[in-house]
């Protein structure tokens, strides 16, 4: 995935293919207008590039190129059903009729094929409805194991995860493979409150609405409504959290989630939230609201703001609790 120049001021990698455009003219072939360091380049998408969520159809070999968009919930995916329809009609090889004309050692799990598991072989022809392994890993490796965060920047002591969706009360969605919403409570929000005693967590089956409590924190006799980010039906619910609420605090974004939650439209469910460049900027802001809490009760900070470290309110009550909730948790 390097980058390689020629005496043409052309580049490749990263997936693109980008050359440098006079800002004058603008002269050059088709491509995708952007400003990188001032410059102004023309990028083009490689057609090579390898799809980074490619679609089971693909990976079976019946069409050239497809990317799910529909988060590996083939399900509900209105692609998986026209291909099956075009399948039955005897348009097109199913995939699964694909994947059997293989030889043996290439017929991987549809798992496997999508790059949700390490190679594993299907064992019961792709017959996946009668597969007690398919049913496993949707019911419970795919629920109660959170993805990583492979992007994580910080803003002065507070960490911020790409591909999550924040609500501005600083809780978080993410969209997991099989069309899972898992959620939980942001770096900022733990860090600002410290260690909880208690989280008083919905039970399995309870239906969410989003923008509402959707569970309580207890800490030193101080409780505190939290606002859902999105609304559905709550699937799992992550016991470490009730046998140690400290996990939340040391690991927000991954072992600390609090539930998962399953809804019919993920679209609507995520649309009022924050991506990767509005929670950049927002977090900017509520941080800066919180530097202007703590000179109001501690005095000028340092030149620079410095970094927040965890615990806020335990070092700092002056900030009050019912301030910090209203303000911070909108509650």
């Amino acid at each position: 995935m390097g980058i390689r120049a020629d005496k043409k001021n052309i580049w490749t990698g990263y997936g693109s293919t980008f050359e440098k455009v006079s800002a004058l003219t603008g002269e050059t072939e088709r491509g995708i207008d952007v400003v990188l360091g001032g410059q102004i380049w023309k990028v083009k998408p490689d057609k090579e590039e390898k799809l980074k969520n490619p679609c089971i159809w693909m990976q079976a070999g019946v069409v050239k190129r497809k990317s799910c968009t529909n988060f590996y919930d083939c399900t509900t995916c209105n692609y998986d059903k026209a291909m099956m329809k075009k399948a039955k009609q005897g348009k097109i090889l199913s995939w699964q009729d694909a994947m059997r004309r293989l030889p043996d050692k290439d017929r991987v799990c549809r798992h496997t094929l999508t790059k949700r598991i390490p190679y594993r072989l299907c064992a019961y022809n792709y017959n996946c409805g009668t597969c007690d392994f398919d049913q496993y890993f949707e019911d419970i490796i795919a629920t109660k194991y959170s993805s990583r965060a492979e992007e994580v920047y910080n803003i002065k002591g507070f960490d911020i995860p790409m591909g999550y969706y924040f609500h501005n009360g600083h809780t978080w969605a993410r969209i997991e493979s099989g069309g899972f919403i898992r959620i939980g409570m942001d770096d900022f929000s733990l860090k600002l409150l410290g260690e909880m005693e208690k989280f008083e967590l919905p039970l399995m089956g309870k239906v969410l609405d989003p923008e509402t409590p959707g569970w309580g924190i207890k800490k030193k006799g101080r409780e505190a409504d939290v606002l859902s980010p999105a609304g559905g039906i709550i699937v799992e619910v992550n016991h470490r959290i009730w046998e140690n609420p400290t996990t939340a605090n040391r690991s927000p974004y991954e072992d600390g989630w609090l539930f998962l939650i399953r809804t019919n439209d993920i679209g609507a469910s995520l649309n009022k939230l924050m991506d990767d460049n509005k929670s950049m900027s927002w977090l900017k802001q509520e941080v800066s609201t919180l530097e202007n809490m703590v000179e109001q009760v501690a005095g000028p900070l340092a030149a620079d703001g410095g970094l927040f470290a965890g615990n806020i309110y335990d070092n700092l009550p002056e900030l009050g609790w019912t301030n910090l909730t209203k303000t911070f948790l909108k509650t």
